[in-house]
């Protein structure tokens, strides 16, 4: 993660300066983020340094609602219609709530209704993963019903029970198919990420909150938010595009 870090702030650098190379409003006071002073420089770098706290968060709520997700989207393939319906209210009442009111209820309720002090981190990733694992019960739910008929046959007639038929020929295939949708959700979730800022993560957009406070130069500084954001969602698309390829291409061999 230090070499991505270390990689992304050049890449705000190198922008930055190409950005305001082209910008010539007086009005404008680029020098709060530009690299060729000193206060530019530290703010750039007080800026970056959110990247690890959104990685880190994001990466830890995807692990979280794909695992849940999973577990959400069984039993709403089972035959118990007591099952089916649990999966449908949890789909359908998870989604229909806003993240950023599930963050602050997770952040400011959780505590009072579980009697546990819950940290800025845990809230976020809790609320993010709930919201998602949504999202990732539909998926999987969609990759498990992708499976031939015929491979459900063929692991009936081997004997194999519920478990081990999911184990061993369900799962393999649907996680396979499932993959790409999962790198989308990665990159909706590194969005999403930004709004854990109002409860005091230190991550991209909460840096950038608190250095308008200090500066009072909010145009100047969303605008290297943006650029962060554009770089980092950028990067991480490529990498799904590239990992959807990889699977194209084994499956035609």
């Amino acid at each position: 993660m230090t070499n991505v870090i270390r990689q992304y702030r050049i890449w705000i650098v190198l922008l930055s300066s190409s950005l305001l190379a082209g910008c010539g409003n007086s009005n404008l006071q680029w020098y709060v983020v530009s690299p060729a002073t000193e206060t530019g420089r530290t703010n750039l770098l007080f800026l970056a340094g959110g990247l690890k706290y959104t990685l880190l968060l994001s990466i830890t709520a995807i692990i979280v609602s794909v695992v849940v997700g999973l577990l959400v989207a069984l039993p709403g393939l089972s035959s118990n219609p007591v099952w089916r319906a649990f999966n449908r209210v949890y789909v359908e009442v998870v989604r229909a709530v806003p993240i950023l009111v599930l963050i602050l209820w997770v952040y400011y309720g959780l505590p009072i209704v579980m009697g546990i002090a819950v940290s800025v981190f845990w809230a976020g990733v809790i609320a993010l993963a709930l919201s998602d694992s949504a999202f990732e019960a539909e998926i999987f739910r969609a990759g498990i019903q992708s499976i031939d008929r015929g491979q459900l046959e063929a692991a009936d007639s081997l004997g194999l029970g519920y478990i081990d038929r999911m184990r061993y020929v369900v799962l393999p295939q649907a996680i396979r198919r499932v993959l790409p949708p999962l790198g989308n959700q990665l990159v909706y979730m590194l969005k999403m990420s930004s709004l854990v800022s109002v409860i005091g993560m230190e991550e991209l957009t909460r840096r950038a909150n608190e250095l308008v406070t200090s500066q009072y130069r909010p145009l100047e500084i969303y605008t290297v938010l943006v650029l962060e954001y554009l770089i980092l969602i950028l990067v991480v698309s490529a990498g799904v595009r590239w990992f959807e390829r990889r699977l194209e291409r084994k499956d035609l061999r």
